[in-house]
């Protein structure tokens, strides 16, 4: 069996497509790489975030559902994201980033031997960086080379997700008898879960938690989680895999940028396992990535009425100069 390589991309639910742009390209510094549509509601907008290149495992990516209400964290989620930075001096620059710029965090806390700090944005999506100093296993991203962070501290993927869950018993079968992933370390309440080359882009930590109620999906938490899987042939023994342990799965999806499947493993947590490629180069030019309205063949005879339908938001930065910023 072809164990997951690690996290592909995360995609949560924002109350506003245009201050979602603002928070991930000026203040965190990430790339959009495509701006698209909900393949599934062609009205609803579908922004990719990531490092230099759209390289799979370093994507943040958000629907902009019209009209849904504030979600709430609980119990049964996956309730924070994590970026990784290159050190810990990365992580002292974004604290005074974020002091200057007004993002609420928790400061500098160490966990499972790694700084990290946590944040969360407008809508109270939360949110980590992670340091890569001492960090082992799979390869990062490349930080955005145009972008307002220095490269010496920006981010350049994917960390560890968390999950909250009641049910630990539940969630560790599902890891590690399912998933194969490995338990290695533990804090509390909190639990380390690894797979494939390991290291922070092939984490997971689960929280054990029986006091807070179910969690409420809407804008400010995540949608689903995907790992990444190689090639379609990989793919397809996931899609075998899951269906024999008594799953219901979505089959083969055909993304585009990617090929997909999907599968809820609880009443609230939706994973997909995603294929690395092949990725959001192919329709263009590497120094506009992201400022046109990107759509798939299938809807690509609909691209009139969709942009109609869609409100039309500035995603130009080919023709800005942005500065880096030290402090």
């Amino acid at each position: 069996m072809n164990h997951l390589k690690g996290i592909h991309h995360v995609t949560a639910i924002t109350s506003n497509a245009e201050k979602n742009y603002e928070f991930f390209t000026y203040v965190l510094g990430m790339r959009l790489v495509k701006k698209t549509v909900n393949q599934d509601d062609i009205q609803t907008y579908h922004l990719f975030f990531a490092d230099d290149k759209g390289s799979a495992g370093t994507d943040m990516t958000f629907f902009d559902f019209p009209g849904i209400p504030q979600g709430k964290h609980g119990n049964d989620e996956i309730y924070k994201t994590s970026f990784r930075v290159p050190s810990d001096a990365a992580i002292e620059y974004w604290v005074k980033r974020f002091d200057r710029l007004g993002v609420k965090h928790t400061g500098v806390k160490e966990q499972f031997g790694k700084k990290t700090l946590s944040f969360v944005d407008f809508d109270d999506q939360q949110y980590q960086l992670i340091s890569d100093e001492h960090n082992e296993g799979v390869a990062s991203g490349t930080p955005w080379q145009n972008g307002p962070i220095p490269l010496e501290y920006a981010i350049t993927g994917l960390g560890p997700i968390y999950i909250r869950h009641a049910q630990f018993d539940y969630i560790k079968e599902l890891m590690e008898r399912v998933l194969l992933f490995k338990e290695i370390a533990s804090e509390g309440s909190l639990h380390l879960f690894e797979v494939g080359e390991g290291g922070s882009g092939a984490q997971v930590v689960v929280e054990h938690n029986t006091m807070l109620p179910p969690a409420r999906q809407g804008f400010g938490t995540v949608h689903h989680a995907a790992f990444r899987v190689e090639d379609r042939a990989v793919l397809e023994e996931w899609i075998e895999r899951m269906s024999s342990f008594g799953f219901t799965t979505s089959g083969y999806v055909d993304r585009h940028f990617f090929e997909s499947l999907y599968v809820r493993v609880t009443p609230q947590l939706l994973f997909e396992f995603a294929t690395d490629g092949p990725g959001f180069m192919g329709d263009e030019p590497y120094e506009t990535l992201g400022e046109k309205l990107s759509l798939p063949p299938f809807l690509e005879p609909h691209r009139e009425q969709i942009e109609r339908d869609v409100r039309p938001i500035d995603t130009m930065r080919s023709d800005k100069v942005i500065e880096k910023e030290y402090e």
